[in-house]
């Protein structure tokens, strides 16, 4: 089969990896409009599901991004000059360029094309049996029919930016500054010795009074680098802009689509969906999708049959995390009804964000409900870990007690009888 992959992020140069393992004669071109090596950001996150799951399908990529990444278990929440730190579930961290390079060099020795600057447009696709449009939020090739795949765009109400520090962050960091104009936040995380990723988030109110609407990029982290001067240990932020250009803040786009594929055309990534970046599942869940639909195309001879099958696995396997990511954004534009718990507290309901029932319950009670029923699972576990050895025990108690009063207990096949407890 010939593939053309068109956009060079993970999820089109991992399906060009997985199709080129199961079958070395499909002819694969990856196609990016940026010249190699000159993609944007600092560094992606990851947990340890996404790390067994690339073990499963390519063993020889999967120990290079870990070989590659940095991890963490704690987390840690700044709120003004209060501060609480939790231990989590192990997390990962490593750097864009290195991923791409990692996963660029593993298909060109598979033998997959990479073409850079080589932009195709919505009204000129490659020529192929498949082309997927792994192309972004914005995908030209999607966008040319979008009103085939249904596509739907929401803003949410915040502003945010993507930065870059050289500060390297020994935790997921969460920072909490209140400002005359509202709060203003930031997430952390190191991705290697060379630095973290800072992603800053504000309401619109706090992002214009602040006057970071009006400001270029480099008088806008000068400002950002004193209201995070705890956090960033009098390192710099690092952002993308040229000299005297302005910051690039946006509010973050939901996209969904109705369909996915259209005639041999298929979307994949953040062309087929996007979630909030809150909850760290960008890549993830990309690379999910060149798992599926290589999965797919291997098992079904015809290709309307795989595609539709790619589209029902992974929209069924996102609806969990697209109302995560939702109750997570929504959780973030409510700040003002969280931020002045206790750090503990509030810091306990930063983990509960995903949950659908915490923004009609106040945060309070909520707090109080969650903890009894952390400690009624706590009992139900000690009582499932006690129960077999608590029975063990009184079993062996009693045949001793036998033993003693009757001597040795017969021995075979039914030699024990009555009640089990």
């Amino acid at each position: 089969m010939k593939v053309a992959c068109v956009g060079g992020g993970p999820a089109g140069l991992y399906l060009s990896i997985l199709l080129k393992l199961r079958d070395p004669s499909h002819d694969i071109t990856v196609h990016e409009r940026d010249p190699e090596g000159s993609t944007y950001g600092w560094g992606v996150t990851y947990w340890r599901g996404l790390l067994d799951r690339l073990q499963e399908h390519d063993p020889e990529s999967a120990r290079a991004v870990e070989e590659n990444s940095v991890r963490w278990r704690d987390g840690v929440a700044h709120v003004g000059d209060r501060s609480t730190r939790h231990r989590g579930d192990e997390g990962f961290g490593i750097g864009r360029h290195r991923l791409l390079e990692i996963l660029a060099a593993r298909a060109r020795s598979l033998g997959v094309r990479l073409e850079f600057e080589c932009e195709i447009t919505g009204d000129a696709p490659p020529a192929a049996d498949l082309v997927v449009a792994a192309d972004g939020a914005g995908s030209a090739l999607r966008t040319r029919h979008a009103g085939h795949f249904g596509t739907d765009v929401r803003a949410g109400r915040n502003h945010y930016v993507w930065l870059g520090t050289t500060k390297v962050l020994d935790a997921f960091t969460f920072a909490f500054v209140e400002t005359r104009h509202g709060w203003i936040w930031a997430y952390g995380y190191g991705y290697g010795p060379e630095g973290s990723t800072c992603v800053v988030e504000c309401a619109s109110e706090t992002w214009t009074g602040l006057g970071l609407d009006r400001a270029d990029e480099a008088e806008g982290l000068v400002l950002l680098e004193k209201l995070f001067a705890d956090v960033l240990d009098g390192h710099p932020l690092t952002g993308r802009s040229a000299p005297g250009a302005r910051a690039p803040w946006q509010t973050f786009r939901t996209l969904t689509n109705r369909t996915w594929s259209r005639d041999n055309l298929v979307l994949l990534g953040d062309a087929a969906h996007t979630t909030h970046y809150s909850i760290g599942a960008g890549t993830t869940l990309a690379l999910e999708d060149a798992m599926a639909l290589s999965a797919a195309l291997r098992d079904r001879a015809a290709l309307p049959d795989a595609l539709a099958h790619y589209e029902r696995e992974r929209g069924a396997a996102l609806l969990p995390v697209q109302s995560a990511a939702r109750h997570s954004a929504q959780w973030y534009e409510n700040l003002p009804r969280y931020i002045h718990l206790p750090p503990e507290r509030m810091f306990a309901l930063l983990g509960q964000r995903h949950s659908p029932l915490l923004p009609y319950v106040p945060p309070r009670l909520y707090y109080r409900i969650d903890r009894a029923a952390g400690q009624l699972e706590a009992l139900r576990r000690l009582k499932r870990w006690l129960g077999p050895r608590v029975a063990r025990t009184v079993q062996a108690r009693n045949l001793a007690a036998r033993e003693e009063n009757d001597g040795p207990a017969p021995s075979g096949p039914g030699a024990v009888r009555g009640h089990s407890g």
